[in-house]
């Protein structure tokens, strides 16, 4: 996990714009480095970095003495590095990982580079031999990327928006920034001015594309027949565990006791023993005293004998954080910001009282194994199929931000399993009626496939769904509500009344809503557009993106 930025063509002392850079030092507090690209003086790179692998020889811009027209500024985990070295023969400079990024483009191009990447990434990669700049994001978005672009071909990269929206330009007071989509690829050209103009963007990944060639799994049993999906399932998920462990920093999770963090800590348990890895797995879940979470997670991690850390906050802890969250999460997005609290305070437990640094999550499971609640009023199974592919499209727009902002905020780096390409892509390979859910509960096939594991105590394994940001707070009184009762009280109802006068994009229709998008305009006004729209439930008439609020959360919830 690393802040990357680079500018070119700028009209403006770069000394000046450069502490535009600094709005990112969170996402790397290890070192900093800013510079200037030989040959165009108005182009330069800035990186933060955190260092999780090649202490000694991974600052950024990444350059090797055999392409010293390359100039690679990245963030990520490519998790199939060495196979390629071994496939093609690279000779590495460095033991940073992105390192094989410069090998394959100077083999074959950037198109071949990124359709060859297993792993998260966002990357600029600048060629002054051939005056072609390259921007690149991973298939889900895991890793942050946004620029500007303005018309005389003023280019700005960074992580995060925060490190371009104070940006100085002759022919724009509030240069346009955009989050850099997902999957794709762009080539630009690189004028003598130092200015770009694009050339074009591609779409190199989609879900259902398999990475064959470099997997460490051999190819798998075929057929639909339920024991072989199970057995498939289980050995891709621990597959995508195993190549997630490469690290020189030590390795924690969090915990929240529902399924999804709780297979990723049970996996991650097993396999760090398994490789002899010789300090114990720190996880950590967050809640009120007695949350449904805490009591969850504490099981699980007796079970799987972790060292468990417990977070315990109040709703004055957590209702003094929303600005904090709001400013570092870039969204207005109700649902997003109520989850954020608590993963942003446990965050910087983490930071400030452990050395753990390599975070595993379990992000990504809800969207692609239809865990949402609301996925039992699928009208078909074609349907819900169709809805799970339209929440992974969007993943970089709510969850992954949520996951990657409230974790870099604090310097650590979050790993989620997954969200693996080959996990994925066989997941969603499956006939849609196998993946819906089954006898009133969610993620049916996920949970089968660990039935007979012994990863996870039953209770857990079939565990009915609780959002995050509900989980964290007691059963009589949900986060949500304390947040609203909070909230009223600080938004006046007139206010309220002429909300789409003053937001007509995204209108707020609740104080809870209109109070993040106060914060959210007064830190970044103007760009309400980064959200193209609220998240909300499907198939039913909610009003309240809340899980709580759906009739069948109540059934399940009943003893």
């Amino acid at each position: 996990m690393c802040g990357i930025w680079a500018l070119f063509g700028s009209d403006e002392c770069l000394s000046v714009q450069c502490l535009s850079a600094m709005k990112i030092a969170h996402r790397g507090p290890d070192a900093f480095r800013f510079e200037n690209v030989n040959g165009f003086t108005n182009c330069c790179f800035g990186f933060h970095r955190l260092a999780v692998v090649d202490q000694l020889y991974g600052m950024q811009p990444i350059r090797v003495k055999k392409f010293p027209y390359l100039w690679l500024c990245y963030n990520g985990e490519i998790y199939n590095f060495k196979q390629l070295q071994k496939q093609f023969g690279f000779e590495y400079q460095t033991l940073v990982d992105g390192e094989v990024i410069l090998h394959l483009y100077n083999r074959g191009g950037i198109e071949q580079t990124a359709s060859m990447l297993d792993g998260v990434f966002a990357f600029i990669l600048l060629d002054t031999a051939n005056r072609k700049v390259f921007l690149a994001r991973d298939t889900y978005g895991v890793r942050p990327l946004f620029k500007v672009l303005t018309d005389d071909g003023f280019l700005g990269v960074c992580s995060e928006a925060k490190g371009l929206i104070n940006l100085k330009h002759s022919t724009s007071l509030c240069p346009k920034v955009e989050p850099f989509l997902p999957g794709h690829y762009e080539v630009l050209d690189l004028k003598p001015s130092g200015k770009v103009a694009s050339v074009e963007l591609v779409k190199f990944h989609s879900f259902r594309d398999v990475f064959f060639s470099c997997d460490t799994v051999e190819t798998l049993p075929s057929g639909f027949d339920l024991e072989t999906v199970k057995s498939n399932i289980r050995i891709l998920f621990e597959n995508a565990v195993r190549k997630r462990l490469m690290a020189h920093r030590r390795i924690g999770c969090l915990l929240s006791g529902g399924l999804d963090s709780s297979l990723v800590a049970a996996v991650l348990l097993k396999q760090m023993k398994e490789i002899n890895i010789n300090y114990p797995l720190q996880t950590f879940a967050i809640g009120m005293e007695n949350s449904p979470d805490l009591l969850a997670a504490r099981k699980v991690a007796a079970h799987i004998g972790s060292e468990h850390h417990e977070v315990i906050f109040n709703s004055e802890e957590g209702i003094q954080a929303i600005e904090e969250v709001v400013f570092s999460l870039e969204t207005y997005d109700i649902t997003t910001i109520r989850a954020s609290i608590g993963m942003y305070l446990v965050s910087k437990y983490i930071r400030k009282k452990t050395d753990s640094v390599v975070i595993f999550s379990g992000e990504g499971s809800d969207e692609l194994t239809q865990g949402y609640i609301y996925f039992h009023k699928a009208p078909s199974p074609e349907e819900a199929a169709e809805e799970s592919e339209r929440l992974l499209k969007e993943l970089y727009l709510f969850d992954v931000l949520r996951a990657d902002r409230t974790t870099a905020a604090h310097g650590l780096e979050l790993r989620v399993p997954f969200l693996d390409h080959r996990f994925t892509s066989y997941y969603l390979s499956l006939p849609a009626e196998l993946r819906i859910p089954k006898n009133g509960i969610e993620k049916y096939l996920l949970r089968q496939s660990f039935e007979d594991s012994n990863l996870l105590p039953k209770e857990i394994l079939w565990r009915p769904k609780e959002a995050f940001s509900d989980g964290i707070a007691s059963v009589k009184k949900s986060w949500f509500s304390i947040l609203q009762d909070c909230i009223d009280q600080q938004v006046d109802d007139l206010l309220l009344e002429k909300a789409a006068e003053k937001y007509p994009f995204n209108p707020p229709k609740t104080k809870e809503s209109y109070y993040y998008r106060q914060i959210f305009e007064k830190h970044y006004p103007g760009q309400s557009n980064w959200l193209p729209h609220y998240w909300m439930p499907r198939w039913v008439k909610a009003t309240d993106p809340s899980a709580r609020t759906l009739k069948h959360y109540k059934s399940a919830t009943q003893e």
